[in-house]
């Protein structure tokens, strides 16, 4: 909720210092171009109705809020995850706290992405229920915090199993079904260090870079066959995902970071994700003011993008 608050403060601003720069002249097209705008993304959303949204990593955190952001428009919902109760509970809750009509109770799939020789028997089951999937949101995913030289290669495997392999297994298997339909639309959720790296990172930031990459080369491949891929990256979201995150020796992180607990709330980056699909997006970065900076500062001035992570890798050891 604060951050829907300073977005809609920053609003205002932005058009306080535009009449106060400019006056009427540029003021006013500006605000009728944003109210056009407005009323462009609520009948997108309106045609969002009915649309079949599969979601990965839904029991839970960002997941369960893209679960409730997209089931409030009236699409029908996906819910995967490994944790079934838990799927269980989305699913209710999403019943209990939206009244769309007409109503498509979430359908509940219980699946170790992992598994990726079972996944396409799995997918089989949705399509002889709607016989399509329309959006694809690869949200599921492990994190990482360790040293590169403690880290077993096991650990690396299972990141990049988890974070990569996983989501490009799920991707290439709807694919078909999408070009035959002849649409769809593929969010895969990254993250700033799929962007830039950051000390002990490297197994987390390594999957994700290894995603953006593909995503990359898949819109470009695809762009006849009217597929649209977007891809997604956050900073820090409040969620467990710290907590759950694996150390070099595949041990449970256990631990809440500060930044995580800091991070935007799932619901506000659901909604700026529904945005980026709305929109049809290539890539959005939903981050603070210095992440930005840095991914700028990595593209333009890589030598002292890596003099600054050398020292700040220098200061996370001595506070350890």
């Amino acid at each position: 909720m604060k951050n829907e608050k300073e977005e809609t403060l920053a609003g205002w601003k932005i058009i306080w210092w535009l009449f106060k720069l400019f006056g009427f002249p540029i003021t006013i097209p500006w605000l009728m171009y944003h109210f056009y705008d407005i009323m462009l993304q609520k009948r997108k959303k309106t045609a969002l109705g009915n649309k079949v949204v599969m979601i990965t990593g839904a029991s839970s955190g960002l997941g369960e809020a893209l679960a409730h952001t997209f089931y409030s428009l009236g699409c029908k919902i996906v819910l995967i995850s490994r944790r079934k109760e838990e799927l269980e509970r989305v699913k209710n809750d999403l019943l209990n706290t939206h009244q769309t009509v007409p109503t498509y109770p979430p359908i509940v799939l219980s699946l170790d992405l992992t598994d990726i020789n079972n996944l396409k028997n799995e997918v089989s089951k949705i399509i002889m229920i709607y016989d399509r999937i329309d959006i694809l949101i690869n949200n599921a995913g492990i994190s990482y915090r360790g040293e590169v030289i403690d880290t077993n290669v096991d650990v690396d495997i299972k990141v990049m199993l988890s974070n990569y392999f996983s989501q490009v297994a799920l991707s290439k298997i709807i694919l078909p079904y999408m070009i035959e339909q002849k649409s769809g639309h593929i969010i895969g959720i990254s993250s700033v260090q799929g962007r830039i790296a950051i000390p002990f990172r490297s197994a987390y930031a390594a999957s994700k870079h290894a995603l953006q990459a593909w995503y990359d080369t898949a819109r470009a491949e695809l762009c006849d066959k009217n597929i649209k891929f977007t891809v997604v990256n956050p900073g820090y979201i409040k969620t467990s995902l710290s907590l759950n995150a694996l150390t070099g020796n595949g041990q449970v992180y256990g631990i809440m970071d500060k930044t995580t607990e800091s991070g935007f709330q799932p619901k506000y980056v659901a909604e700026c994700i529904l945005k980026s699909v709305l929109k049809q997006e290539k890539e959005v970065t939903i981050a603070s003011f210095s992440p930005k900076c840095a991914i700028i500062l990595r593209t333009l001035f890589p030598s002292l993008y890596f003099w600054i992570m050398q020292k700040r890798a220098r200061k996370l050891a001595r506070d350890k």
